[in-house]
């Protein structure tokens, strides 16, 4: 009997797959708690672009990385370490033959990306060349979970800002 009862209350698996949001529900506002989240991402962002505008060089993966931090208004000089076949070794090399003392690293929060932070950050401070992850981290910690790329960001804070009005 008691097993019965717990058939009959049991839930079906599927059930977990219906509780996402539906895409026909639309966009629903931000709650506090994402509008703060979004507010820390634009700080970010400012901060990334007055760092880049005093000459600090920005390592991402590929040119569309490049473009979308274009895109945020971050000017200045962009490595791109998988652009035309490079390996990372060449991309060291390339960084290191620039004279920068320091770079900021910001590259995809995916695993191959965390991959390359940790390589590139090893073989840049061999060089001497100080690494920034500094801002990798924060909008890792704000963003990772919803953005894997970096050529995303400008898309997700479109929307983001979308829906606060």
């Amino acid at each position: 009997m008691f097993a019965d009862t717990l058939q009959t209350t049991k839930k079906p698996r599927t059930a977990w797959k219906q509780c996402g949001r539906q895409k026909s529900q639309g966009n629903p506002p931000l709650s506090t708690h994402q509008k703060d989240r979004l507010e820390k991402i634009e700080q970010i962002i400012a901060k990334l672009v007055e760092t880049a505008a005093k000459g600090k060089p920005i390592v991402v993966e590929g040119r569309k990385d490049a473009e979308a931090l274009e895109q945020l208004g971050i000017k200045g000089t962009v490595f791109s370490v998988k652009t035309a076949g490079k390996s990372f070794l060449e991309a060291t090399a390339e960084i290191e033959a620039s004279g920068a003392d320091e770079v900021i690293l910001l590259l995809d929060f995916d695993r191959r990306g965390k991959e390359g932070m940790k390589r590139l950050q090893q073989d840049l401070e061999r060089g001497k060349i100080k690494v920034n992850v500094r801002f990798w981290l924060e909008l890792k910690g704000l963003v990772g979970h919803e953005v894997q790329c970096i050529e995303s960001l400008p898309s997700y804070l479109a929307t983001a800002q979308q829906k606060t009005g």
